[in-house]
């Protein structure tokens, strides 16, 4: 196994991406998935995949937060104090086991939220947060391959409960065109804007929930 940087920074990193998750939630009522797309478009998540040591090891997480959201231009210079708590709950779990699974096979931030948000991890806490790292991040890459195999048109029409006669009847979208999006045989992504439309309105999503990115 090749991992990201040096196994001897990687405590540290998990310890301050579980603070910045936890202190955008707590501190700042800052939707983590919000969070770590300012953590990429800030350019520090490159920074902490590769093990930069002045970032993992020297800034704390809060430090880490109100830095990356000053980059994004939407800091402010009242940011509310460090959080003093004691117990680690599910928003710093997610920050914490995203910055070991990260460190562990190596991928960067960008290509794993591709797949993965915040939400999903928060809803393996459960079941994971007991669980060795190794382990959880092992069930969480599990996970993310069954997804990959999903298109997120068929996502999305199965949490609403949908068969492909259905979306295609609400939507007016031809049942085969329909049923060629969800294979990759035909690219949603080049779909008429009037289609794609129609679908995300019966499934109650947007556009971009159900192109594929």
């Amino acid at each position: 196994m090749i991992y990201a940087y040096s196994q001897s920074y990687v405590s540290d990193a998990m310890q301050n991406l579980g603070e910045m998750t936890e202190y955008a939630h707590h501190a700042c009522n800052t939707d983590p998935d919000h969070a770590l797309r300012c953590f990429i478009i800030s350019g520090y998540a490159k920074r902490f995949q590769a093990g930069d040591p002045r970032i993992v090891s020297g800034m704390s997480g809060t430090e880490l937060y109100i830095a990356m959201m000053e980059k994004c231009g939407i800091g402010s210079s009242t940011m509310p104090d460090a959080l003093v708590r004691y117990d680690a709950d599910v928003y710093y779990w997610t920050g914490y086991i995203l910055a070991y699974y990260q460190w562990y096979f190596s991928r960067t931030f960008q290509q794993i939220t591709s797949a993965l948000k915040a939400s999903d991890l928060m809803r393996m806490y459960p079941a994971l947060h007991t669980v060795s790292e190794e382990k959880a991040v092992l069930e969480i890459d599990e996970f993310c391959r069954k997804r990959a195999q999903i298109s997120r048109l068929q996502e999305y029409r199965k949490k609403i409960g949908y068969t492909q006669a259905k979306l295609a009847e609400r939507s007016g979208v031809n049942l085969r065109t329909l049923q060629q999006y969800e294979i990759g045989d035909k690219d949603i992504n080049r779909a008429a804007a009037g289609s794609v439309l129609a679908m995300a309105k019966v499934l109650h999503c947007t556009p971009e929930d159900i192109l594929e990115i």
